[in-house]
């Protein structure tokens, strides 16, 4: 099964991710990937995508990680809702 995830890359202490499609048992800092979709940078808060290529892989049977999604939703590219990533909290043991 193929997935549209994030591939950290850059180096300590400044993250640059790539939008990448990749088979979903590979490892994710494996750095083997099928076609590069665009790429993220958090620091500068800027995105961008390959709108065509996604719209292909999603077309073809590709499945996008949570925070693929919803970069997908922002930019409009699909329709839905977004996915809450946030980690939830661990209940408190009285």
């Amino acid at each position: 099964m193929l997935k549209i995830r994030l591939l950290r890359t850059g180096r300590k202490n400044r993250p640059f991710f790539k939008i990448v499609v990749v088979e979903k048992q590979r490892a994710p800092k494996s750095g083997k990937f099928i076609e590069d979709l665009g790429n993220y940078d958090p620091l500068k808060k800027e995105l961008k995508i390959k709108e065509e290529r996604i719209k292909y892989w999603l077309s073809v049977g590709a499945k996008s990680s949570p925070v693929v999604h919803n970069f997908l939703v922002k930019k409009g590219i699909i329709k839905g809702k977004k996915i809450p990533v946030h980690k939830k909290k661990k209940e408190e043991k009285t």
